[in-house]
């Protein structure tokens, strides 16, 4: 259901032979990479999981249902995923009232900045936050967890201004400000405390301090002041956006402001290549190649949130058009991977299981509600599931039109799948599943820059 936009060239993706490192960080590669571990699932050959290939209807049926039950039968009405939906939580439409207190006089370029701006932050602070973190509006007194309580939080704490160094504008999002945010802000903004835990609050406090960094070491995109939102000015007069009636963008461009503008945010002692960070990117067991870079399995998870996040303001207040959109893929986290666990497709293997118990009671002595196998980011379990999860998703995505009916043009994007279906799903069936914690039925242990 996306809206038709002029033919433009796509940059092809890089060599992986002559550049693997540029390669491995493109967005190409996520899906091209997946697909491998994809077809071993196929055939029941991974490593961590068995596959039942005859819940894969049970599964696209499921999706099926839930988009019916809130849609049908207006599909067209489903908005792309995004962080945008997050904000209103419990139907207030919070970006909506922060538009009209801005001054009418405010054109809508800056209008956009500014949300982009918040958008940028509230997606980097949005790994997860564990299952014991809430977050009380000072609004309306309500609590707010996960993803729309790490939303909620980052709003109101942007409404103060925590953000901006510029008085005159204390809702925007620059450097300067981002430089003097300590662990103990944060902290005090997302109201943790020893009876209020958040996973991986240190590792987001030096996202941000390293997002102040990248701001500053990027002028051309994100200008003097530093501000996130100024990559609207960048993407507006790249030579390589094509001025119809309406601009159009190519993702890839979007993208390479996201990856390498702000590359120097993710920690270093991930994954590399001749000493280039690859970000997002681990080795798998899965993959052909061990040792080289063909092992490695490349997500950008947040960098694909923030992409799906930031490309709706500026749809919806500048008309600006994203061409090879497509290009984007499933995002390898929780709530879709732990829709493929919670409805039979996957089962993790029983010597993993007993590996990830004893990691959880290890970490978590003395809490025996709702068990999960739990691992870090980095292990191998957690790769092949994110890297099937992306597969899937995307075969997910015909069934699941097929399923409500949708052909041609009426056909739902991938990204209002997500937000429609699997994504809302794999939340509701974990609710079903788990009602204690509704965390995930496998744990990672979040260190605040990865889910």
């Amino acid at each position: 259901m996306a809206n038709s936009i002029p033919e433009i060239d796509i940059p092809p993706a890089p060599d992986p032979i002559k550049n693997p490192a540029q390669y491995l960080r493109s967005i190409y590669a996520v899906r091209e990479r997946s697909t491998i571990v994809l077809d071993k699932a196929k055939r029941d050959q991974l490593n961590h999981f068995d596959v039942d290939m005859t819940k894969f209807q049970d599964t696209a049926d499921y999706v099926v249902s839930i988009i019916k039950r809130d849609f049908a039968p207006d599909y067209s009405s489903i908005p792309p995923h995004g962080r945008w939906q997050h904000f209103e939580v419990g139907g207030r439409p919070r970006i909506t009232q922060l538009l009209q207190s801005w001054p009418s006089s405010l054109d809508q370029t800056e209008r956009t900045k500014r949300l982009v701006d918040l958008f940028v932050v509230s997606v980097l602070l949005d790994a997860g936050a564990g299952t014991k973190w809430t977050y009380t509006s000072k609004e309306n007194g309500k609590s707010y967890a996960r993803s729309e309580g790490l939303a909620v939080a980052s709003l109101e704490m942007f409404k103060t201004g925590i953000f901006s160094s510029n008085p005159a504008n204390p809702h925007q999002v620059d450097a300067a400000a981002l430089q003097k945010l300590t662990t103990e802000h944060l902290a005090k903004g997302m109201q943790v405390s020893e009876a209020n835990p958040m996973s991986g609050l240190d590792g987001r406090a030096a996202l941000l301090s390293r997002l102040a960094v990248a701001l500053r070491g990027q002028v051309a995109m994100f200008g003097r002041d530093a501000r996130p939102g100024n990559m609207v000015d960048y993407l507006i007069s790249h030579p390589d956006t094509v001025a119809a009636a309406v601009p159009v963008v190519p993702l890839p461009i979007l993208w390479e402001v996201l990856m390498d503008g702000l590359s120097s945010i993710w920690p270093t002692t991930r994954t590399s290549i001749n000493g280039k960070s690859l970000g997002d990117a681990w080795p798998c067991s899965t993959m052909p190649g061990p040792g080289t870079w063909e092992n490695i399995v490349p997500f950008h998870k947040l960098t694909q949130w923030l992409c799906y996040s930031i490309m709706v303001p500026m749809t919806k207040l500048l008309n600006m058009q994203f061409a090879g959109a497509e290009l984007q893929t499933g995002l390898p986290e929780y709530r879709n991977g732990g829709l493929l666990v919670d409805t039979g497709l996957l089962t993790l293997k029983e010597a993993d299981t007993a590996r990830g118990l004893r990691t959880w009671h290890r970490i978590m002595p003395d809490d025996a509600t709702e068990v999960v196998p739990t691992f870090e980011p980095s292990d191998d379990v957690v790769v092949e599931w994110r890297a099937v999860t992306v597969g899937f998703l995307d075969e997910l995505l015909s069934v699941v039109n097929n399923g409500l009916g949708l052909s041609g043009s009426d056909k739902l994007s991938l990204a209002q799948m997500l937000e429609a279906g699997t994504w809302k799903g794999g939340r509701e069936i974990a609710q079903v599943s788990r009602p204690n914690t509704k965390g995930p039925p496998i744990g990672i242990i979040s260190d605040g820059t990865v889910f």
